[in-house]
């Protein structure tokens, strides 16, 4: 390795509130320094790891996988209030897929089972799952730091020799830095080259990496100063702000640790044994226990075959039906997602059967396995959906079928994939909330200690972007010439905007993404860290849904819907008073009345066509057939309302427009949206 040093103890924005530097930041300044190798260790969690090990790959930097780990001062599971919620650091780093496994497996006990204020393992589970890890003592946190500190000497010897049993001779080092602003800290440092000198165990220099540049210090404690609900005239709160915790250059480590060059050397020692190789984007899919062990693909087409007899062969003379099966499930099949559509048919099915109002939405509806199967309730020969749309040879992505269930019954069709896969295989997906442009402002103005007025004075000036392109600082000062005025001309407002700019996009805290699930074939941790959701029981990924399907799952979509709840209900209610059952599958499509409530607007609590807007153009509409309602749908998007689509089709179907076809082969594509093209299928037609 031709680095001089390698930073091993470093901190991104997933150490939530604590490090500012994006992933993208750390590797630019590691490029920058001239980096070959750099370690991720962020506090407590993993959310990270897939990110930076794939970015350092790109960026041809070795990615050493790690984590800052809390010790509990006993037992893991003891919680006793001023005593366990006390805690020491502890960095692991991955030397292998071995460690990369026993590392997933710690965080996860840590904050499955020894989670009290932080996630905390004990020595007796790091004893188990010690294989394939280094260990460095860590910060001033770390339980050797403390017990120098308080001149414990022969009890840091002690500690360090426990610490040097459990990971093996050579897989523990005893981690020194160089912080001369901090009160004693370089007298510890002292007292750390002492214990290890006694206990004949290794030095390792590190910088405890909080963000990539100096100048980014001061965003970096208004993070602390607003995780703590702290301002930074406060005499009494947490802060870094006198350390210097960016990433050094290799030089200056060298320079720094002079008088130590074995722990500079051991660095690049340390990194060299780190050789962990990720096989990222091969799914693996649940086991299935079907009868008389049969494969997915064979019980795939056993059900797809059989429900096309049933359903298409009386009237497929011409067999262009069954080559259309044939064709899909060779698609479905070569692919390996036969145990995907299997899976969520067993979901669809059981919600239908325990009478869960349920339905599926997206491109699902132009497979015709996916309604044989009764995944989909719709006929894609009758509304000529291709299947292309959904899946086809050369699309390198997976499936994504989204399940929509009545919200009040969603937790019992998760509770059935539980029960049927197992606990330990089924969980939610973990998202992060990030610091958005008007929050981070307000954040900023409050941790300086300014004026509230000021913070949302300057926050309201900044436009509130559209669905999926959130508005940034920067774009912000470009598009309003009022922000950008104020930024130019009050320094007060200068200071606030270019310290959001910094802290914008860090990862604020984690939640449980809206719909997505994960099951796997074996133990979860085998492919992915949990943990439970903040203040809640719910046991979520600790990594977001493109990490989640990198590290080989798939992710099922459980939605849950209000409407289809009242939907549900409503049906109780028609039984209830009037002893009439409703089959929601098998109710007219041509209902005179219903298209009359739908031309006045007449739609509130009808799934997507209850906003202001839609029953505005409902209205104009006026729709007299089913296909005008789909194509409603369709048409209240940002594109086609910008564009003029939306009136051409509306003055089209009222015969104020002529409809044109640019040639005759369009008509029986294009003759239901009265020439416009409306759909992704027709322009795939």
């Amino acid at each position: 390795m031709s680095s001089k040093f390698v930073h091993l103890h470093v901190h991104s924005h997933y150490s939530l509130l604590d490090g500012l530097a994006k992933i993208d930041d750390l590797i630019k300044k590691a490029v920058e320094l001239k980096m070959t190798a750099l370690a991720l260790t962020d506090h407590g969690n993993m959310h990270g790891s897939i990110e930076f090990y794939k970015k350092c790959k790109k960026a041809n930097i070795k990615p050493i996988i790690g984590t800052e780990c809390y010790i509990a001062f006993e037992g893991m599971r003891d919680k006793r209030p001023g005593i366990d919620n006390k805690r020491y650091h502890l960095v692991l780093l991955a030397r292998n897929e071995i460690g990369y496994k026993n590392l997933k497996q710690i965080v996860t006990a840590a904050n499955l089972e020894g989670y009290y204020y932080k996630p905390r393992v004990d020595k007796a589970y790091l004893r188990a799952h010690s294989e394939g890890l280094i260990a460095l003592s860590a910060c001033m946190a770390g339980e050797v730091s403390r017990k120098v500190e308080k001149k414990d000497f022969a009890e840091a010897e002690r500690i360090a020799k426990e610490y040097e049993e459990i990971f093996g001779k050579g897989n523990f080092f005893i981690e020194i830095g160089h912080h001369p602003t901090i009160d004693g800290y370089m007298e510890i440092q002292k007292g750390l080259a002492r214990v290890a000198r006694n206990a004949g165990i290794p030095l390792v220099a590190t910088q405890d990496v909080h963000y990539a540049n100096v100048e980014d210090r001061e965003a970096q404690d208004i993070l602390v100063a607003i995780q703590t609900n702290a301002q930074l005239a406060d005499t009494n709160r947490m802060t870094m702000k006198n350390e210097n915790n960016s990433m050094r250059s290799m030089e200056e480590m060298v320079e720094l640790f002079k008088d130590t060059p074995d722990a500079i050397e051991n660095t690049v020692k340390i990194a060299e044994c780190c050789n962990l190789e990720l096989e990222l984007g091969k799914w693996v899919f649940p086991k299935l226990e079907l009868k008389d062990n049969r494969k997915p693909e064979e019980y795939l087409q056993e059900l797809a075959y059989a429900a096309y007899k049933e359903k298409f062969s009386a009237r497929d003379a011409d067999g262009e039906i069954k080559k259309r099966v044939d064709y899909e499930l060779e698609v479905i099949i070569g692919k390996g997602y036969a145990p995907y559509f299997l899976i969520v048919s067993d979901l669809i099915n059981f919600a239908r059967e325990k009478g869960i109002v349920t339905t599926t939405r997206g491109s699902a509806a132009g497979s015709l396995v996916s309604y044989l199967i009764g995944i989909t309730t719709v006929d894609p020969i009758e509304y000529m959906l291709p299947f292309e749309r959904f899946l086809n040879p050369h699309r390198p992505s997976p499936p994504d079928i989204d399940m929509d269930f009545a919200d009040d019954r969603r937790e019992e069709v998760l509770e059935y994939a539980k029960g049927k896969y197992g606990r330990d295989k089924v969980a939610q997906i973990g998202t992060f909330g990030t610091m958005m442009a008007r929050g981070s402002v307000r954040d900023v103005t409050r941790a300086l200690g300014k004026p509230y007025d000021l913070g949302d004075r300057i926050a309201k000036l900044i436009p509130m972007g559209s669905q999926g392109f959130p508005m940034t600082i920067a774009q912000a000062i470009e598009i309003e010439p009022e922000l950008k005025k104020m930024y130019k001309g009050e320094p007060e407002v200068k200071q606030i905007i270019d310290l959001a700019k910094k802290i914008e996009g860090c990862a604020r805290h984690i939640s449980v993404h809206a719909a997505g699930v994960v099951i796997s074939p074996t133990e979860l941790t085998d492919f992915v860290p949990l943990q439970f959701e903040p203040k809640g029981e719910k046991i979520i990924t600790q990594f977001n849904m493109h990490d989640v399907e990198e590290a080989g799952l798939l992710k099922f979509d459980f939605l849950g819907i209000k409407n289809l709840a009242i939907l549900g209900n409503s049906i109780k209610i028609v039984k209830k008073i009037h002893g009439i059952d409703i089959d929601i599958q098998n109710i007219p499509l041509d209902d005179r009345k219903t298209f009359e409530l739908r031309s006045r607007g007449d739609t509130t609590g009808v799934f997507q066509l209850e906003s202001s807007g839609m029953k505005e153009m409902l209205v104009k509409l006026k729709p007299s057939c089913f296909e005008d309602v789909i194509a409603a749908c369709a048409l209240y998007r940002p594109g086609p309302l910008g564009c003029g689509m939306v009136d051409d089709f509306i003055e089209r179907k009222h015969g104020r427009q002529k409809v044109v076809y640019d040639l005759p082969q369009l008509e029986i594509i294009l003759k239901d949206t009265y020439g416009v093209i409306v759909y992704q299928e027709q322009v795939m037609q």
